[in-house]
């Protein structure tokens, strides 16, 4: 972990032309993988600003996400088709199962994304929002390797078990919402190693999440956000750091299921 380009661009709520400008920005800056979902309705977009970039499609690693009421075997397939077009592409580097809630059938589901991979239309095989047992059975059921989980994952909301898994099984953590929704700002721990680097608690909480191995994927909307979150991923901090951030006991969850 990981070998996904990190920092990416996490673009839920870049969902107009205007917003969605952040992408291509993004991109002219030096970030290479973008991240998007069918429920964000924002496809369509991204994929546009994409295009936009002088940057090479190849050189992208684009990833979206199925929605929980298109997981039966036909609506992966055809949903997965509609985001292609939308995004105006022919593959995409990575499609994740957004949540294994509502239509999510583990044999059928894992099935219609198998046979995308071996149509080409998918790189890669992911998952987002799954336990360890579901992570087990999933990785029981595909043939494709399964080379990511996306989740929720922050100083205020920690899983080191997913890591272990993950480091276990050889696949990669991607963490979204990796700020906390700006709450970072107000964790003491996170403060206190911010002000011995003279840096934000944005960037220590990044750097935390590198120091781990993990894929971050912050939104930014403003290029001096974007140019904050990449400089983040550079910044080392020590044992003594880590395991500060580590030892917080608090626990707040963005976005429970």
């Amino acid at each position: 972990m990981s070998d996904l380009p990190t920092p990416g661009l996490g673009t839920m709520g870049l969902d107009t032309p205007e917003k969605a400008t952040a992408v291509t920005t993004a991109l002219e800056l030096g970030y290479r993988h973008i991240d998007t979902a069918q429920i964000y309705d924002n496809e369509r977009v991204v994929g546009d600003a994409i295009t936009e970039a002088t940057v090479a499609r190849d050189d992208v690693f684009l990833a979206t996400k199925v929605w929980a009421d298109s997981l039966a075997y036909d609506d992966v397939l055809e949903s997965t088709r509609a985001s292609l077009e939308k995004l105006g592409t022919d593959y995409v580097d990575l499609l994740y199962v957004h949540r294994p809630i509502e239509t999510y059938d583990p044999p059928e589901t894992l099935r219609a994304f198998d046979e995308l991979v071996e149509s080409g239309r998918v790189e890669h095989v992911g998952v987002s929002n799954f336990t360890v047992e579901e992570l087990d059975e999933a990785r029981a059921l595909l043939d494709a390797p399964l080379a990511a989980h996306q989740t929720e994952y922050h100083p205020l909301f920690q899983r080191p078990e997913l890591l272990e898994h993950a480091r276990e099984h050889d696949y990669d953590v991607v963490a979204y919402s990796p700020l906390a929704g700006g709450r970072v700002r107000e964790v003491d721990e996170v403060v206190a190693v911010a002000t011995k680097h003279d840096t934000t608690p944005e960037a220590v909480s990044i750097a935390w999440l590198v120091a781990k191995g993990v894929c971050v994927i912050p939104k930014a909307s403003s290029e001096r956000h974007l140019r904050a979150n990449m400089e983040a991923s550079a910044l080392s901090l020590d044992a003594e750091d880590v395991e500060r951030i580590d030892g917080i006991e608090r626990e707040v969850e963005l976005f429970p299921e």
